[in-house]
C-alpha cells in the first residue's frame, strides 16, 4: 500500500466518507485502495483506511494525464490487492466464490484501461460476460470504447496446445508494442482456457512455458483458477507453474 505524508491541515476521511465524496459504494473504494489506484494510509491498531480530499480529487482527475506526461515510460510495477507486483510477473489467483473472481481482476483491468495500458482478457461465454458486466459497473470505464480502441482485447482461446498458445501471445504482444513502449495487462480465466486444451496437463505445460513470454514482454499477468472447477492435483501444479507467487506472498492471491 502506498503511503503519503499528511499535513496537520488535511482532514482524514474514513471509507464511508470517501465513498460519499466519490458517490460510489464502500466496496468500490476498498477495491481501488487495494489495487493502489486510490491512495490511502493505514491508521490505528486496526490499520483502518483513511483518505484525504486531495487523494480523492487526484483520483477524480483525468487518468490519461499521467500517461500523456510520460508517454515512453512503462511502469515498473502495479498494485494488486495492495501488493506491489513487478513488471514481467506471472501470478495465479485462486478463488472459490463468484465475488472472489472479480476482487483483484476488476480493479486491475480498470486501472489499465484508465491509464491507456493495453489489457487482454482470455475468457469466453458466461465467464467473459461476468468480467465485462463488472467493468461496466466501474466508474469512468467505457467498455465499448476500450474494446473499439484496442485497449481491451478479448481472447476466446489462445490456442489448442502450448506451442500454439505461445505463438499467439508472441504475435499479439508484438503488435501492441509496435505502437510504443507500454505495460501490457493480461487476465486469463483458466476455466475458459481449459476448454481449448485437450487436458489439464497440456494447460499446465502452457502455463509453465508462458513464463518465457512474461519475461520477454513488459507484462503483468493474472491467471485465475476457480478451485471449485479444478482438482487438487491441478491446483498444486498451477502453484508450481507460477514461481513468482513465492516471492510476492501466496496469501495475497487467495481470494
Amino acid at each position: 500500500m502506498r503511503e503519503t505524508k499528511v499535513t496537520m491541515s488535511d482532514k482524514l476521511l474514513n471509507t464511508a466518507e470517501a465513498a460519499q465524496f466519490l458517490r460510489v459504494s464502500q466496496a468500490s473504494v476498498r477495491r481501488w485502495s487495494d489495487s493502489g489506484l486510490l491512495q490511502a494510509r493505514r491508521v490505528g491498531r486496526r490499520r483502518e483506511r483513511r483518505f484525504t480530499e486531495a487523494d480523492l480529487r487526484r483520483f477524480l482527475a483525468p487518468a490519461s494525464a499521467a500517461a500523456k506526461a510520460h508517454p515512453d515510460a512503462a511502469p515498473k510495477e502495479v498494485f494488486i490487492g495492495g501488493t506491489g507486483v513487478p513488471l514481467h510477473a506471472h501470478v495465479a489467483t485462486f478463488y472459490n466464490t463468484d465475488e472472489g473472481r472479480l476482487r483483484l481482476t476488476a480493479p486491475f483491468l480498470r486501472e489499465g484501461i484508465l491509464l491507456h495500458q493495453p489489457c487482454f482478457l482470455a475468457a469466453h461465454g458466461d465467464a467473459r460476460d461476468v468480467y465485462l458486466e463488472a467493468l461496466r459497473r466501474e466508474q469512468r470505464v467505457d467498455v465499448d470504447a476500450a474494446i473499439r480502441d484496442g485497449l481491451l482485447r478479448i481472447v476466446a482461446g489462445p490456442g489448442t496446445d502450448a506451442a500454439g498458445a505461445l505463438a499467439f501471445w508472441g504475435q499479439a504482444m508484438s503488435e501492441v508494442l509496435a505502437a510504443g513502449p507500454t505495460l501490457i495487462r493480461v487476465v486469463g480465466e483458466m476455466v475458459s482456457e481449459r476448454t481449448v486444451f485437450p487436458s489439464d496437463d497440456e494447460m499446465i505445460r502452457y502455463e509453465v512455458a508462458y513464463n518465457l513470454i512474461a519475461k520477454r514482454f513488459p507484462t503483468v499477468t493474472l491467471c485465475q483458477y476457480d478451485v471449485r472447477a479444478f482438482g487438487g492435483e491441478t491446483v498444486f501444479d498451477a502453484l508450481q507453474a507460477h514461481p513468482d507467487l513465492y516471492d510476492l506472498g501466496l496469501a495475497s492471491f487467495l481470494v
